[in-house]
């Protein structure tokens, strides 16, 4: 059996145990008796099952934690690692070079304050903040660590309420090029990121006789597979935009893969990554200088309810993972208010 004690010349607790009759000596890295004893125990067990004795809990650096939380990711597929390595690098900037036992309250505070500095908002970096306690919480679990220190998450402010009306999105759409008009058509039916998810489409991704729409597994931020069946006016649309493409092939003399390559200019066949000067040109001349290409997703999240699909159906439609999630973007607006009222009085 071992037993803990304490030196004069530490503030932390030390074990003793035996194996193979030998003792052996060690700092717990652990200033409460009841944390001395979780480590004794890890120990001890190690020893029993003949297993390699775990490094000291107080050497070990928040490195190994983030990489077994990389490698948990790859694995597992829970998440896609792409999108995590973005949230990762905040942590990494930060906590390298750290002892994973020095991964405490007051340490996380400090990170806060950090990214508030650099202008994070505070549902940014709950997100990292989510990534940390799973990346403590797997340390613990693998005997790295000896307890999660509590995380405390920050009050998030309401998510934004922009969408648009439907004249709204045809007098922004009026204003912009043929090909990335039939991007937004995209974005505004289905509710699908326009820099990841349309601009990065290849044509072996449109299916015009079947008349559907796919993205591949591991190329979403969920890293699951979406297949959508075109409207009738958004297969016309992407009929024609192919047919602009093939053009520009032929003329060139190019190979294209994309389905939104630059059609003119010095970048010519390659894809399209971003349109944001064309898109603000647009919203102004559209009087609605305030629109996000990303209040697309609110969009479809409410036209989709509104127009009776079942919610289930239209997370798979706009690529939701969580209900929570979905909810966030299932915006009310005035005009729906007054539509219910509307309703509401035929009723008396």
């Amino acid at each position: 059996m071992g037993c803990l004690y304490r030196r004069k010349d530490s503030k932390y607790y030390w074990a003793k145990w035996y194996e193979n009759g030998r003792p052996i000596q060690e700092s717990t890295g652990a200033t409460t008796r009841r944390e001395a004893e979780r480590f004794l125990k890890l120990r001890e067990g190690a020893v029993a099952k003949g297993a390699p004795i775990p490094p000291r809990l107080d050497r070990i650096p928040y490195e190994e934690l983030a990489q077994d939380l990389r490698q948990h990711y790859v694995t597992t597929g829970t998440r896609n690692i792409k999108e995590a390595e973005s949230r990762l690098a905040h942590l990494d900037g930060f906590f390298q070079g750290y002892r994973a036992v020095n991964i405490n309250p007051t340490r996380i505070t400090t990170y806060i304050a950090h990214r508030q500095e650099k202008g994070a908002s505070n549902r940014t970096i709950n997100i990292e903040l989510a990534l940390l306690r799973r990346m403590l919480r797997i340390a613990h679990e693998n005997g790295k660590l000896l307890r999660v220190p509590r995380i405390r998450m920050l009050k998030e402010a309401s998510p934004r309420k922009g969408f648009f009306e439907r004249d709204q999105y045809e007098a922004v759409r009026r204003h912009l090029p043929d090909d990335l008009q039939v991007a937004v058509a995209i974005a505004y039916t289905f509710g699908w990121r326009v820099l990841s998810e349309i601009l990065t489409l290849r044509r072996r991704q449109v299916d015009l006789k079947a008349g559907t729409l796919r993205l591949d597994p591991g190329t979403t931020k969920t890293g699951e597979g979406r297949v959508v069946y075109l409207t009738p006016e958004l297969r016309h649309q992407l009929t024609h935009q192919l047919e602009r493409v093939d053009r520009l092939a032929k003329k060139t003399g190019q190979v294209i893969p994309w389905v939104f390559p630059h059609l003119t200019g010095r970048f010519q066949g390659e894809r399209i990554k971003s349109f944001r000067r064309a898109w603000q040109t647009a919203c102004r001349k559209a009087g609605v200088p305030w629109m996000l290409l990303h209040d697309f997703r609110r969009t479809a999240v409410r036209n989709l309810v509104n127009a009776g699909v079942p919610e289930r159906v239209a997370m798979k439609i706009t690529g939701h993972k969580t209900r929570s999630v979905f909810d966030r973007y299932h915006i009310v607006s005035p005009a729906d208010l007054k539509d219910a009222s509307q309703k509401l009085t035929g009723t008396f």
